[in-house]
């Protein structure tokens, strides 16, 4: 009797632990689990590869598409999506095209009606998905790297390059970003966004212009184009690709 009351209190310290890890802004990994779902079924271009973070240990969704040049492109996705997304899915795929084996990562995500400000408690397990995908990447005898990152997945970024980051990872390309600068961020950074994008990206582009400090990082605006680069995907991977080339030698 004693035993199973206690094995029935254990259960319910478990289940309210990991009801106060949902509430502190943990990732939904249901919902992760629920895209891969989705996604994988339709997969034509890449292969599923299935990364570990220390961070409780859970595995999470990347797309990797290989190139025989040495080169390889990180792809980090916005708020609440997946890795082959859109834009996103266009992105791996047609880099990888143009001679860059590309990696695009299962972000944390939250609830579909969470709110943007609900997203920073995700940010270091974020920071860690991208160490561990320049890690497999590595691995995989990839010497020249980049993060090409979109909106949300720029925030997340951010956090990443704001830490340790590997001297592998060359450059970076920061599409749609909201936030007023690169901080520290001292490698080569393309700001790139859409001349009709969100209105905290327009309102800080010359605050980001101002923070850049390589010689070799530029702002791009896409004309006639939204967050999403909507109507205008060859352009948006054409100057991500021109800046790969001259940042990944």
């Amino acid at each position: 009797m004693k035993k199973n009351m206690l094995l029935g209190l254990l259960a319910a310290w478990t289940a309210l632990v990991s009801l106060g890890a949902l509430a502190g802004g943990g990732a939904d990994y249901a919902r992760e689990k629920k895209w891969a779902d989705e996604v994988l079924p339709g997969l034509v271009v890449g292969d599923p590869v299935y990364l570990q973070t220390p961070r409780g240990h859970h595995k999470f969704l990347t797309l990797y598409t290989p190139a025989d040049t040495g080169k390889a492109a990180i792809v980090v996705h916005g708020m609440g999506i997946h890795p082959d997304w859109g834009m996103v899915g266009t992105l791996r795929t047609e880099l990888a095209d143009r001679g860059f084996a590309t990696l695009s990562i299962q972000m944390p995500i939250l609830a579909a009606d969470a709110k943007s400000e609900a997203y920073p408690p995700t940010f270091p397990e974020a920071a860690e998905r991208i160490a561990e995908a320049v890690e497999f990447l590595k691995a995989k005898g990839y010497g020249q790297l980049a993060v090409v990152s979109h909106s949300m997945g720029s925030r997340m970024s951010l956090v990443y390059f704001a830490g340790k980051s590997d001297p592998a990872v060359k450059s970076w390309a920061s599409l749609g970003p909201s936030f007023e600068g690169y901080g520290a961020v001292k490698l080569p950074i393309l700001d790139l966004y859409g001349a009709n994008d969100l209105p905290p990206v327009l309102a800080n582009a010359a605050k980001r212009k101002q923070s850049l400090a390589s010689p070799d990082s530029k702002q791009v605006v896409v004309a006639r184009t939204d967050h999403f680069f909507s109507g205008h995907e060859a352009e948006m991977v054409a100057a991500v690709a021109d800046f790969l080339n001259a940042t990944l030698k």
